[in-house]
């Protein structure tokens, strides 16, 4: 029931009346709602069972994350894009950074999408960004919608800019000695002392990553569905998805709305992290294709999250890391074979 999952604003135009307590309350006493839900939430258990009993595909899993973190040079720059690029639809669209918020800030969302996607003063441009979008959330909590440029922002300000990009160039020519440039320059000093302040943190770029996707994955679900049925069952109806999977109206609000805090809570305690990752890019990926209306820039910074993810894995604070060291002691024992 993964292509329900859309923010819901962008496809809708009304709400229907339906009131959260009798919905849920009606809901949950249909029984072929219920069944499948658990059914569906039994066989995720077994699933995770079996994964931990019998750890398949070991060798397999072991080349791609191996693979994945040949690419963790990128992850700057997959960020940068990521945001900046949807920055700049938003400005030349007329919208302010969420296509549920018509607002005309054409000049500074232009001007902060391609400062990200050069990579120039790009932590500044990264703090300026999260500001404005934090001022327009107060204003405007519709833009709860694009939670995600909260992690992607602070992720931003702790990675930097990478290579390629404008501010290593800069910094490249103004630290060769003789070069008129360097002679100028005003700020790399300054870079690079705030580098070196912040370099112990980027480690922790996967957790700020993680935190940040799971936590607009709980907003979403409770937020678009499980608490607001209303407009999640206009979706339903207007896409006739009932069609596609014959169930009732209400299991498919419910499901999709518990896969999302579910994924979502998955994502915050760091658990299977790389397959949540997956699993949240093929959400994306269906709901592209399934809602035509749905507008494709309005996802590309979640898309851009779930594929760092896949890159860096969990990072610090996260069950991923505690199972990986009980597994390191227990095949030192010699209890498992290594993988």
């Amino acid at each position: 029931m993964g292509s329900a999952r859309a923010h819901e604003e962008y496809v809708v135009d009304e709400e229907r009346d339906v009131a959260v307590g009798e919905f849920l309350a009606e809901s949950l006493r249909d029984p072929f709602v219920v069944g499948p839900l658990l059914a569906g939430a039994f066989a995720v258990a077994v699933a995770i069972a079996i994964y931990f009993l019998v750890r398949p595909l070991q060798r397999d899993l072991t080349a791609f994350r191996t693979a994945m973190r040949e690419y963790t040079p990128f992850v700057p720059w997959l960020l940068r894009i990521s945001f900046g690029i949807p920055l700049i639809g938003a400005g030349f669209g007329g919208y302010f950074i969420s296509p549920a918020l018509h607002v005309e800030l054409r000049l500074l969302q232009v001007a902060l999408g391609f400062l990200l996607l050069f990579g120039l003063a790009t932590r500044v441009v990264a703090l300026v960004t999260l500001a404005a979008y934090l001022v327009g959330l107060a204003l405007r909590p519709i833009l709860l919608l694009q939670l995600e440029y909260v992690g992607g922002m602070l992720a931003v300000v702790l990675i930097g800019s990478g290579q390629p990009s404008a501010d290593h160039v800069l910094q490249r020519v103004a630290g060769t000695s003789g070069t008129v440039y360097g002679r100028f320059d005003p700020v790399s000093d300054r870079a690079r002392a705030f580098q070196e302040r912040v370099r112990g943190y980027r480690p922790f770029v996967p957790t700020v990553v993680r935190i940040g996707l799971g936590c607009t994955f709980v907003s979403l679900g409770l937020g678009q569905k499980l608490l607001r049925p209303g407009i999640a069952l206009a979706v339903v109806g207007r896409y006739d998805l009932t069609a596609v999977v014959p169930v009732s109206p209400a299991l498919w609000v419910l499901g999709a709305g518990l896969a999302e805090v579910g994924l979502g809570l998955a994502l915050l305690v760091g658990f299977f992290t790389r397959a949540s990752a997956a699993t949240a890019i093929g959400v994306f990926a269906l709901t592209l294709f399934a809602l035509p209306d749905d507008p494709v820039l309005a996802h590309v910074g979640l898309f851009g999250l779930a594929s760092v993810l896949l890159i860096t894995g969990s990072g610090p604070y996260a069950v991923d890391r505690w199972l990986e060291t009980r597994w390191a002691d227990e095949r030192a024992d010699g209890v498992l074979e290594p993988a």
